[in-house]
Order: C-alpha cells, then structure tokens, then sequence
C-alpha cells in the first residue's frame, strides 16, 4: 500500500502521436517537457474569454500519459477537450482500473513531488489502492493558499491569476497561444492585480462564501478554514484593520 488514496480523483490517458501539441495549444502550462521524461505539471483549462473552467495534473509516468482530474469535473473536462479534437489524433480514455495516491516526506519510486508547493508532498500513479487519508489536507491548503477546485476555484467565474496559478506553477507566460492565453496575459501585464488570494485569520468559523466588509463596503469572501485562519478573495485596496465575516473579526494575514 503506497500512501493515502487521493479523495475523488479520475485518471485518463492521453493516447496518439498528438497527444502533447493537442494539449499544449489548450492549456495554460508547458507540459511539452513531458515529452522528453516522466514527470508532473499541474495546469489549468480555461474558456475563451480566460475564465478558469479546470485545473489538473498532466503526467508522463515513464509508461503513458494521463490526466489526473478532480471526479467532479472529469466528466465535463473530458467533454470540453474532445471538442477541440477536430483531425487531431488523440484519444482520451477513462482508467478507473488506475489510482493516484499521495502522501508527505520522501516520494516512492516512481513518485512526483506535487509542482504546486513543496508542503504538498508527492502523488504517485499506478494500480495499487491507497489507504485511508489521514493528512489534514484542507490545513495545508490553507497555509500555504492552495486553491481548491468547487471550493475557492469556481468554474465561469474565477480568473488563474487572481488565485495563484504563477505562484504555484500552473502558468507558463513564454509559451504561447492557448484557449483564454489574451486575457491571462493582460492580466499579468497591469501594473498590479486588484483582487486576489489571501490568508486571513477569523474569530470564528463562518460559512463558505461570506462576505467580508469594511466601513460598509464589500471587501471579500471566506473559503477553507482551518485553526482559526481562512483562504479568502480581496479587494486589497480596500483591506483596512477592522473588517469582519458576519459577527466574524477578520485580520489580513498575507498573500503568500
């Protein structure tokens, strides 16, 4: 047994001689290194107009390529891509028979470190069946601001950016052109982002999506909490010393 089994996951494999120049015009990472040796890159997919639709891993386990999703959108994400097929010669091909596992401290052969954050720790691919999760992966995310797709990461309505994607490596702006690449780009070349991730601390828990406000108006939401302290979405210029969730005090801990 290797690891924890990793919570609602799907595989599927990436198959044909287009397999990697398919996805490279797609996605928002470079994942044509995969091309030369195993390896994990965590990307995201976006709509036309930059929107976030999903994110996932890409890997090359040394014996095929696949895509490691969240099960919630596999389905959609799936769909979506094979829309963009066209002549290409690629198939994408469910493995429920195959698992991701993951686990902290030194990876097993064959393992990855997760590409977001070293505090993420390792996943690991194959046909064995992880054990039961004992890691406080919901704690960890929120120290280290790690987004999470349906929770802080809404579908149509979340731009990469404002979440991290570059601080996590899940965007590479040397690339070139893929689905939503114009808008990321402009984004990336203001002179400052006006909203985006942070750690906050609360007084106590509230409920996913409050609002936070300041001397009346709208600064925020809070997402994942965990001891006391939250991923939240800010409006920086209006981040003050007295802001609050409901009859929550809420306290700017940082964006990193």
């Amino acid at each position: 047994m290797i690891g924890e089994e990793a919570d609602a996951r799907l595989l599927a494999s990436v198959t044909g001689k287009d397999a990697l120049g398919f996805l490279q015009g797609l996605v928002t990472n470079d994942v044509l290194p995969l091309g030369r040796a195993p390896g994990l890159v965590w990307t995201g997919f976006l709509s036309p107009q930059g929107k976030y639709l999903a994110d996932f891993f890409v890997v090359n386990t040394a014996e095929t390529l696949l895509l490691d999703l969240p099960l919630l959108m596999a389905e959609d994400v799936l769909k979506r891509l094979g829309m963009y097929r066209l002549r290409a010669d690629v198939q994408l091909t469910p493995q429920p028979g195959l698992h991701v596992t993951c686990g902290l401290g030194t990876a097993p052969d064959a393992g990855f470190a997760d590409p977001r954050h070293p505090a993420l720790g390792w996943r690991h691919y194959g046909t064995a069946k992880g054990g039961p999760m004992r890691i406080d992966w919901q704690d960890l995310r929120v120290k280290h601001l790690i987004p999470e797709a349906n929770l802080e990461l809404i579908p149509n309505e979340s731009y990469i950016l404002e979440w991290g994607f570059e601080r996590l490596h899940g965007v590479d702006f040397r690339k070139g052109c893929y689905v939503g690449q114009e808008v990321t780009a402009r984004m990336k070349h203001k002179t400052e982002l006006r909203k985006g991730i942070a750690r906050i601390a609360v007084s106590r828990m509230v409920g996913i999506g409050a609002e936070i406000t300041a001397d009346g108006k709208a600064v925020g939401q809070v997402f994942t909490q965990s001891g006391g302290e939250a991923i939240a979405h800010l409006r920086f210029d209006r981040v003050t010393d007295d802001m609050m969730a409901g009859d929550a005090e809420v306290r700017f801990l940082g964006t990193a």
